[in-house]
């Protein structure tokens, strides 16, 4: 029996409380304009309020925790890995970082993890535009939310980028908050990018077009060994 409800919770993953608006104003709409306006365009309207639901969920993810692993902040794919400088509004030193982009969908879950243990140190919000979140600028043109992460004697950055879609980015946390590897800060409404600066010289354990979970893949590993990113190559 206890085999038989834990299957039955696997098909229901929870829905993050940022969607209920979304989900409400669809189903309504659907009752609606399916009873008094056209039956079909409310079955449409039914199924984008499922996609709705499908987009906020927030399932389970089981975090790999040993010090000095970077995990995926964000569902998607691995758009860019380059090296850049981080943004100016966190205060970092203004120099090239190793920078890793994993690009959202509008089918990928869009709640964000500390890729880290650590502290947020600082949060700066920087409105802007809203350009294809896989092109390179977006990372300085677009509206954004970057994070400090102090985790020992490293510091990361983490940033958030609205894309065409994306119109709010929704924050969990705030400055001074310790967080887990794994654990959620955030997310992204209806298609984004997440990206993380690493110090020059992390080796990787992902490659350019992977497929990353939030809080389960490991992108890199600050204490690891083995060949860093090939720079010259990019």
């Amino acid at each position: 029996m206890s085999d038989i409800l834990e299957s039955l919770r696997s098909l229901f993953v929870p829905i993050r409380s940022e969607g209920y608006p979304f989900i409400a104003i669809a189903l309504v709409l659907a009752l609606l304009l399916g009873h008094f306006a056209w039956e079909p365009l409310g079955w449409l309207l039914l199924i984008v309020a499922l996609w709705v639901c499908y987009f906020f969920r927030d399932p389970v993810r089981v975090t790999p925790v040993r010090d000095g692993l970077v995990v995926s902040p964000a569902d998607g794919r691995v758009s860019l890995i380059t090296t850049a400088v981080p943004p100016a509004e966190l205060g970092m030193p203004a120099a090239p970082m190793l920078r890793v982009s994993v690009f959202m969908n509008v089918f990928d879950c869009h709640v964000n993890r500390s890729p880290v243990a650590g502290r947020i140190a600082r949060i700066v919000y920087t409105p802007g535009l809203f350009l294809n979140a896989e092109l390179d600028k977006a990372s300085e043109d677009n509206e954004r939310k970057a994070f400090l992460i102090e985790s020992g004697a490293t510091s990361i950055a983490v940033v958030q980028i609205a894309g065409l879609v994306a119109r709010r980015i929704v924050g969990f946390v705030g400055e001074g908050t310790m967080l887990r590897a794994g654990e959620r800060f955030g997310l992204i409404r209806f298609g984004s990018r997440v990206d993380v600066y690493l110090p020059l010289g992390t080796p990787l354990r992902v490659g350019l077009n992977q497929t990353a979970i939030a809080g389960e893949t490991v992108l890199a590993d600050l204490h690891g060994s083995g060949p860093a990113w090939d720079y010259a190559s990019a």
